[in-house]
């Protein structure tokens, strides 16, 4: 006597429900019902198409489809554990609906080619929205950056201060940052937008179908070229999955900066309230959870594409059932970044931006050494001899608390008699970034042209 399963021929023993459920993916892969019942409609049109059904059958499982989109719409339907995943429980169903003709919905097809066509749909349909996202944050990153071009901040390296730069400068760094972002999701919709669809289990079919016509029903550009490629190939996900990772990381980085710049020490910057959490004992604290979420769930998002490689790693082809685990880190992956972005976009529409902090952080400090040690070298004196001769004023400065504007002309002549009083404008910070000109450089001249550049980029 064989199982109840639909699969179930050969068996003569069912298995434990706690097996059942182990092995069960209906709890994840309902998610793509849509794209189930949007593959399988593509499908039997196919097969009435080419007539391996006759229209009669295939009219009445396409309206039971149809009427399975609709209950699917409102809520209505709902799932079993016995029916392992959603292209089962779509089935069984349908068998319930219109009888036993549901059956032959799967003439020519397996679930092998079926779950790598939902997958497919599920990443095609949402690559477009983070796209959409991402647009939505560079147009704010555009906005702030307009707004403080002649925002004069110190620049980093080693967390150490550099040299002067213009906030928006700063900004549109990131704007670029994102701007690969877009370039990899949208390459990523190369390898998404291709068909499985007829592959069926590895080998292909012995029925006349046609490939092609259900990726155009399902608006696919291309079909697989290999059979044992189209059901076992997962690139397309890790390639997402990376994406979003290198994504994930330009966002904690940004969210890192934002934390340390709006604490007191810094206070660069301020949060909204709207995207601030107070202390449940000390009344005084404005903290920055939000920015240390996303900065957290970054964590998240590797780990997936780790998963999913370590899982990919080992697999001979075609279809194993390791594969299964493609779904849950491509799911939570999305619902990870899609808000991440929202909340990050929203975040820094809203922050205020402390001017006079930042211009004053350079003004007390020494990232005008350069300017100097240029200034020098304008005067003739080699670079490598005016590079140590501004670091000996520094580590002077350091230890006797003044900074290279205080230096009284008397003393810059000894070091040189070509120095003159224009070299106090040369130290001002705002001289210092006024006078870079070079390409993409934080000139207040090069960085309106970024944003120019980026507004023609956006149609913005």
């Amino acid at each position: 006597m064989s199982t109840k399963k639909l699969w179930g021929g050969r068996f003569t023993t069912e298995s434990a429900e706690w097996i059942d459920a182990f092995g069960a993916s209906i709890s994840f892969d309902q998610l793509m019902a849509h794209e189930d019942l949007e593959g399988s409609l593509a499908h039997v049109k196919m097969l009435k198409h080419t007539k391996i059904l006759n229209a009669t059958d295939a009219d009445q499982i396409v309206a039971g489809l149809q009427e399975l989109q609709l209950e699917l719409n409102t809520g209505k339907l709902t799932f079993s554990v016995e029916n392992e995943d959603i292209h089962m429980n779509i089935e069984s169903i349908l068998t319930k609906k219109i009888g036993p003709v549901a059956g032959k919905l799967h003439t020519a097809r397996s679930r092998n080619d079926q779950v790598a066509t939902d997958l497919h749909l599920y990443l095609k349909h949402r690559l477009p929205e983070i796209i959409g996202v991402l647009i939505q944050l560079q147009k704010v990153i555009i906005e702030k950056a307009e707004e403080n071009v002649y925002t004069i901040m110190p620049g980093y390296t080693h967390l150490q201060h550099a040299q002067p730069i213009s906030y928006g400068h700063y900004l549109m760094a990131y704007y670029q940052m994102f701007k690969r972002d877009i370039e990899r999701f949208s390459f990523n919709q190369q390898h998404t937008d291709l068909s499985p669809l007829g592959a069926a289990a590895l080998a292909g079919t012995t029925f006349p179908i046609n490939r092609q016509f259900t990726a155009d029903e399902l608006k696919f550009k291309d079909i697989y070229a290999n059979s044992l490629d189209a059901v076992s190939d997962r690139d397309f996900v890790l390639e997402f999955l990376s994406n979003a990772s290198i994504l994930m990381m330009h966002l904690s980085r940004f969210c890192e900066e934002i934390i340390l710049w709006c604490s007191y020490e810094f206070n660069y910057i301020e949060l909204s309230d709207e995207y601030s959490t107070g202390s449940s004992i000390m009344p005084q604290k404005k903290n920055p959870d939000m920015a240390e979420l996303i900065r957290g769930k970054s964590g998240r998002v590797f780990g997936h594409l780790l998963g999913l490689l370590t899982t990919l790693k080992g697999l001979p082809l075609a279809y194993n059932k390791d594969l299964q685990e493609d779904k849950e880190g491509l799911f939570d992956t999305i619902k990870t970044i899609v808000p991440s972005l929202k909340i990050f976009t929203g975040m820094l529409s809203s922050l205020k931006v402390n001017e006079e902090k930042m211009a004053h952080a350079t003004e007390h400090d020494f990232s005008n050494a350069t300017e100097l040690a240029d200034y020098l070298a304008n005067k003739g004196i080699p670079f490598r001899e005016a590079h140590a001769i501004v670091g000996k004023l520094v580590l002077k400065g350091t230890q006797n608390g003044f900074n290279l504007q205080d230096i009284p002309l008397e003393e810059f002549k000894k070091i040189s008699p070509l120095i003159g009083q224009d070299v106090y404008e040369d130290l001002k910070s705002k001289t210092a970034v006024e006078r870079r000109h070079s390409a993409g450089s934080t000139g207040f001249d090069e960085v309106n042209k970024q944003i120019k550049n980026a507004k023609k980029e956006l149609d913005f």
